[in-house]
């Protein structure tokens, strides 16, 4: 086009230097437009990494670093030794947490760098192929299938390379490598190059010196490795060429998974049209990765902002002694009021799965400041709604993956407590106890299908039971909850129960009672999550969900014993299905506010929820009070739910007409009809029990009180039927008599 300058900038040696290369136009002309953008590429670069010049402030190496290293703005007055250093870093490290990366990643992990701008100079097979050479990504069981861990050369020399294209210019700092993840087979990159290139057809290596770079790779399948460059580097296209690899005899592959580290340069002339994906939220909210200090901190200030809505309180201690926070949300803070259900969102259980954690902070701070602003959803959401937020059930396990980093943490570290007990495995397991009376018992009347007791073995002291665990069980029992969700992270997907199958099988559709309002839950917040409702993205790791809308039964996924969505539908009145956030379990914090974005309305619609179906108050008839554990049943539903304290229940329901039944000790049952529509709030079918006879007499005669003239004749009623009924049988004991006496 006339009036516009072609810039272009090429970067060579020493993984820094860089030429400029200007074109006019053919009129001749030079815009200003063009200039602006040549100075400020010239300024974005220089400023970055001083044209190329070695970083002076960094301890100089014979190879390059593998490890985190913080920016100095200075140079230091002496080196330092790399022990000396290593040792610093390390109590900074344990201060402050992992130092910041200069770059972010560009999003292999995430996703967010496409399959097409994946390729490689070979490739064994599809299972195998560029796309698949991502940090962290899982393979499936099957070695072989489309699914597999790695992208795996399908030549075994020094040629063979992984390239990624950034798709503009981008200023690269580092490399993370990893192995290829696989249950049958044993492939890693001990030492690699780097070459980088504005057009995929001159490529210059990354310099040491006078020498090609090269840089430490692996020496186990999973633990990510970090590669920092000396200086950084400005080009399009990056390559990593491993040279060195497990040969495991004649048999190793050249096998690798891996992250990129590049910040993008400034696009003032808006010549990168595709990217255009938004990287920011509206919302003014804190977002960053919160360590157990900061997350307290944090939720004072909400406290502090909202303190007539808000409450923090704690339901017990991890194994470590950090507590167990959790902010609650409600008009009446602390109070359980009739009528109000209570819901919860739990995240944090697997601690590296911290996008869950960081959500909820969010999560409050959106509700409190929308309320003060008036948002009329945010506030009839907190006027009918008792909200609960734990954001970190396993703070021991969070803590250990913080302080290696969003990238450098792995798939595992942090994931069980800090007793090695994986809490997603950890409730007790009332699937079998329920499928065991079930085979057991002939009479199906006998049978129980809610509140299934907790087996004794389970709550002795030397139960392997963790702390974190016990306290959320007796969280449950306190609180009467009637919605949840429990939030985790490394797939995108809606898993409701049951998690666990009954024969034990590895994976078989196991529906409860409830399964088509669980369907419902689970469709409502995969429907309104944006990446979960983009048919257009790929799959995570293993295994398509797509094809499932993204939401699944979790028996049907993978067999999950003592899962917490079982417990607490078999054990509770709550209602609760599992939400895999993301691809990436520890997202980088730069991918925070995006993530907010494309889950807000998720989280909003879903507490939403908590208000369909029916509710109301079971009441004694004579006296008005509220009958606690009436067990409210439902026609051709084979899951009964019980009122709580005061009385008043919820019984989450799809739209239709329902037929009704409350029933409680020492009262006759009542039954009706009521109808749930499709407003977004529930029925009320309150009930009036009528006291048996013989339970009121009981109580009105250790009362010591008069007794009522209807209930003076009810027992005289029962009295003469009494007495009508023995004077029968004599009569017909004398009449037999003489019969045989008359026969004698």
């Amino acid at each position: 086009m006339a009036g516009f300058l072609l810039i272009t900038v090429l970067f060579y040696l020493n993984c820094g230097s860089f030429v400029v290369v200007i074109s006019k136009p053919a009129d001749g002309t030079t815009s200003r437009r063009a200039t602006v953008a040549l100075n400020t590429a010239l300024t974005s670069t220089e400023s970055l990494f001083s044209a190329g010049k070695p970083n002076t402030t960094e301890v100089p190496t014979a190879g390059f670093t593998t490890r985190y290293r913080k920016s100095i703005s200075k140079p230091t007055t002496a080196p330092e030794s790399l022990s000396e250093a290593a040792g610093k870093k390390t109590e900074r490290e344990e201060e402050e947490g992992p130092p910041e990366l200069e770059c972010p990643p560009l999003g292999l992990e995430s996703l967010k760098v496409k399959d097409t701008q994946l390729r490689a100079s070979s490739y064994k097979r599809r299972g195998l192929g560029p796309h698949r050479g991502r940090l962290n990504i899982q393979s499936g069981t099957v070695d072989g299938d489309i699914y597999d861990g790695a992208w795996c050369a399908q030549y075994r020399d020094k040629k063979q390379w992984l390239e990624v294209d950034a798709r503009r210019l981008t200023r690269f700092t580092g490399v993370i490598l990893q192995g290829r993840n696989s249950i049958w087979s044993w492939d890693i990159v001990h030492t690699y190059k780097v070459q980088f290139s504005n057009d995929t057809l001159v490529w210059k290596p990354c310099m040491n010196g006078t020498e090609e770079a090269i840089f430490e790779g692996n020496q186990d399948a999973e633990t990510p490795v970090l590669a920092l460059f000396n200086t950084s580097t400005v080009a399009r296209y990056i390559r990593i060429n491993p040279q060195t690899w497990y040969q495991n005899g004649t048999k190793g592959d050249i096998c690798l998974r891996a992250e990129v580290l590049g910040c993008a340069l400034p696009d003032p002339n808006s010549i990168y049209p595709w990217q255009t994906e938004p990287t920011e939220s509206k919302d003014k909210l804190d977002f960053r990765h919160h360590n157990y200090k900061d997350m307290r901190k944090l939720m004072k200030s909400v406290h502090e902002e909202c303190p007539d809505i808000t409450r923090i309180y704690s339901i017990g201690k991890s194994y470590t002694g950090l507590k167990l926070y959790v902010m609650e949300i409600s008009d009446n803070p602390g109070k359980h009021e009739l009528g109000e259900p209570e819901f919860r969102y739990v995240a944090g259980m697997h601690g590296n799965e911290v996008l869950g954690r960081e959500l909820l902070l969010n999560l409050m701070q959106y509700i409190c400041q929308e309320y003060k602003q008036g948002d009329q959803r945010i506030v009839h959401l907190v006027k009918e709604t008792r909200i609960h937020l734990l954001p970190s059930m396993n703070p021991d396990g969070y803590e250990m993956a913080f302080k290696k980093g969003s990238e450098l943490a792995g798939w595992s570290l942090g994931r069980y407590s800090y007793e090695g007990i994986d809490m997603n495995h950890n409730f007790a397991d009332l699937n079998s106890v329920m499928w065991t009376a079930i085979e057991l018992e002939t009479d199906q009347s006998k049978l129980i299908n809610h509140y299934f007791p907790i087996p004794e073995q389970y709550t002795t002291e030397e139960a392997f039971v963790a702390s974190e665990t016990r306290a959320v069980i007796s969280w449950m029992q306190n609180i009467p909850f009637v919605l949840g969700a429990n939030l985790h992270g490394g797939e995108l997907v809606v898993t409701y129960p049951y998690d666990m199958t009954r024969d034990w099988a590895p994976r078989e559709h196991t529906p409860t009672a409830d399964e088509s309002f669980f369907r419902w839950l689970a469709v409502v917040y995969a429907s309104t999550n944006q990446v979960m409702s983009n048919h257009d993205r790929r799959p995570c790791h293993n295994k398509d969900f797509l094809r499932y809308n993204n939401i699944i039964n979790g028996a049907d996924w993978h067999n999950v014993p003592g899962s917490m969505n079982d417990f607490s539908y078999l054990h509770t009145n709550c209602f609760e299905v599992t939400v895999e956030l993301s691809c990436d379990k520890f997202p980088h914090a730069s991918e925070l506010p995006i993530e907010w974005e494309n889950n807000r309305e998720s989280l909003l619609t879903y507490m939403e929820q908590v208000h369909r179906g029916i509710k109301g108050v079971v009441r004694d008839k004579d006296t008005g009070a509220g009958i606690a554990d009436a067990v409210i049943k439902v026609d051709d539903i084979d899951h009964h739910i019980r009122s709580v304290a005061d009385g008043d229940y919820w019984r989450l329901l799809n739209p239709g007409e329902y037929r009704v039944t409350a029933t409680a000790d020492g009262y006759f049952p009542s039954s009706r009809t009521c109808q749930v529509m499709y407003d977004h709030y529930p029925t009320i079918c309150d009930f009036r029990l009528t006291k048996m006879p013989k339970e009121r007499l009981k109580e009105l005669l250790m009362k010591g009180g008069k007794l009522p003239k209807d209930l003076q004749l009810r027992l005289r009623q029962l009295r003469m039927r009494k007495l009508r009924v023995t004077t029968k049988a004599i009569n017909r004991r004398r009449t037999a008599a003489a019969k045989r006496a008359k026969r004698v």
